[in-house]
C-alpha cells in the first residue's frame, strides 16, 4: 500500500514540533489534500492539537506499547487520507534508555519507512545550525532526514546566515519560522493544555497554523512526499456484532484515550456512549464503564458538585458492573483529591486519598498481571506507561492489586491496578491490542448484562 507520509522530528523537546506539524497539516489542506495525523509516543495531549488542525482523530504510534507489527498495522489501517503526517517525540534519536533507539521518533520513521523533516531551534545559533543538521544526518547510517525547518529565526540577516551555512549540508531548507512569542502554546505541569479543557485553543491553533504555514515551502514538502515506499500488513481484524454498551467518560476533566482502544472495544462488540462526569446527572444505560485519564484536580470543584453522578457510579460499582479506570480515572474513584490546599470529595470506591506532588512520574512500565481481573483472565507480562503528578495516600492495608511492576512506580511499592468489586483502576495506561484486554473487558460486560 502506497501511503504518502512524512515525519516531523526535532533536535530536542521544545523546538516547536506541534505548532509546525499543525501548520503543515493546515498548508496541505489548503492545497486540497486530506491529512491523517499521528503522534509518536504515549502522549495524549499533543494529539488533541493535531486532531483540531486536521479535523480528524490523531492516532498514537508507540513501539513500547504496541510492538512493531501492531504499530505498523495501526498506521496502515488508519492512513485513509491523501497524506499521513507523524509528529515526533523529544529529540529525534531519543529512545527508551541512553543507548537505545527503542520507541524513538527515528525508530518509528524506520518502521513506517517514512521521510523526515528535522526541526531545529535556531534562536541561539547561526552557522552552528549546519553542524547540528550534519550531526543528525550522519549519526545513523539511514537517518531518513530529507529536509530542515529552522524555527525561532530572529531576523532576515539571521535567516540568511543560517541558510548560507546549510548550503554545505545536502539538505533543503523547507521553512524558516520567524520568532514570535504569540505563536507559542501555553503549557502546564504535564505539557500543553488539552484542547477539550480550553476551547479557545481551537482558534489559537488555526491562527498559529496559518501564520507558520506562510513561512513554509509547501512545494518542497510535496516533493519529499512523492514516490512513497509501499507498506504491507498481513493481519485482518473482524468486527463482532454489538452486544453490550460501555459508557466512556469524556469531557474537559477526562479525555486521555487511545482511539485504538476505543476501536478495539467496538470491534469486540461494544457500543460506546460518552458521558460527562461534570455536567451529566444520568449515565447512559450501560453494561460497563471506562474512565480514562485527564486533569480531575483542575476541575475538582465541578466534579465534587456533581454528587448525583458520583453516587450513581458508586452504586454501580457496588452492584459489580465492570469499571476500568486509568490515572485521572483512578483519582476520581478515590475518596478525595487534594490540590492547591483544597480537598475535593470524590467517589470513594477505593479506600485511598489522592494528593498532588511537585515531582512528575513519567515512565514506561513493565510488569506482571498477578491476579485475575476484568481485563485479564490469566497471569502474564505487560508493558504500558505512567504519567502523573499525584500519589495515593492513606491507602487501606487491605487493598488488592492486579499488577506487579518491574519498571515503574505504580500506586504503592511497585504495585498498581487496585481492585474493588468489579472495578480496576491504575496509574498505568495500557494499549488494549497488546493483549486480549478489550475482548476480556467486553466479555465481563456481557456477563454482567446477563445476570
Amino acid at each position: 500500500m502506497k501511503i504518502p507520509r512524512l515525519v516531523l522530528g526535532g533536535t530536542s523537546s521544545g523546538v516547536g514540533k506541534t505548532s509546525i506539524t499543525c501548520a503543515i497539516i493546515h498548508a496541505l489542506q489548503k492545497r486540497g489534500f486530506s491529512v491523517q495525523p499521528f503522534k509518536v509516543g504515549p502522549d495524549y495531549i499533543d494529539p488533541s492539537y493535531l486532531s483540531t488542525s486536521a479535523k480528524k482523530d490523531a492516532f498514537n504510534l508507540d513501539v513500547w506499547l504496541m510492538g512493531k507489527n501492531r504499530l505498523l498495522e495501526s498506521f496502515v489501517s488508519n492512513s485513509k487520507s491523501d497524506i499521513s503526517i507523524i509528529e515526533g517525540v523529544m529529540g529525534y534519536y531519543d529512545g527508551f534508555g541512553a543507548d537505545s533507539n527503542l520507541a524513538s521518533t527515528h525508530h518509528v520513521a524506520s518502521i513506517t519507512k517514512s521521510p523526515t523533516i528535522l526541526i531545529i531551534d535556531a534562536s541561539k545559533a547561526a552557522r552552528s545550525v549546519a553542524a547540528t543538521a550534519l550531526g543528525f544526518q550522519k549519526f545513523h547510517p539511514n537517518s531518513r532526514i530529507k529536509g530542515i525547518i529552522l524555527n525561532k529565526i530572529g531576523s532576515k540577516k539571521h535567516e540568511s546566515l543560517c541558510r548560507k551555512a546549510l548550503e554545505k549540508v545536502d539538505l533543503p531548507v523547507i521553512g524558516a519560522i520567524q520568532k514570535n512569542s504569540n505563536l507559542e502554546f501555553d503549557s502546564r505541569h504535564l505539557g500543553l493544555i488539552p484542547v477539550k479543557e480550553n476551547l479557545s485553543l481551537k482558534q489559537k491553533i488555526e491562527q498559529t497554523s496559518k501564520i507558520i504555514s506562510n513561512q513554509l515551502d509547501v512545494e518542497k514538502i510535496l516533493q519529499i512526499l512523492q514516490n512513497p515506499i509501499p507498506l504491507k500488513i498481513n493481519s485482518k481484524k473482524f468486527h463482532k456484532k454489538s452486544k453490550i454498551t460501555i459508557a466512556v467518560a469524556l469531557d474537559s476533566s477526562f479525555n486521555f484515550y487511545y482511539h485504538d482502544n476505543l476501536t478495539a472495544l467496538k470491534r469486540e462488540g461494544a457500543d460506546i456512549k460518552f458521558f460527562s462526569p461534570i455536567k451529566d446527572k444520568n449515565l447512559p444505560e450501560s453494561d460497563g464503564l471506562y474512565i480514562g485519564g485527564g486533569f480531575p484536580e483542575i476541575l475538582g470543584e465541578e466534579l465534587e458538585k456533581n454528587q448525583t453522578m458520583q453516587k450513581k457510579i458508586k452504586r454501580l460499582s457496588e452492584d459489580n458492573i465492570p469499571i476500568y479506570a486509568e490515572c485521572g480515572g483512578l483519582m476520581y474513584l478515590t475518596k478525595s483529591i487534594n490540590y492547591e490546599k483544597k480537598t475535593r470529595k470524590m467517589i470513594g470506591i477505593f479506600d485511598a486519598e489522592t494528593t498532588m506532588t511537585k515531582k512528575m512520574k513519567l515512565n514506561y512500565t513493565k510488569g506482571k498481571i498477578i491476579s485475575k481481573n476484568i481485563i485479564s483472565d490469566k497471569k502474564h507480562f505487560f508493558q504500558g506507561h505512567e504519567f502523573h503528578y499525584s500519589k495515593l495516600e492513606n491507602t487501606s492495608p487491605d487493598s488488592k492489586f492486579a499488577f506487579e511492576l518491574k519498571i515503574g512506580d505504580g500506586i504503592k511499592n511497585h504495585l498498581d491496578g487496585m481492585i474493588q468489586n468489579n472495578s480496576l483502576a491504575s496509574y498505568g495506561h495500557l494499549y488494549f491490542d497488546s493483549s486480549d484486554y478489550a475482548k476480556i473487558f467486553v466479555k465481563n460486560c456481557i456477563k454482567y448484562s446477563r445476570r
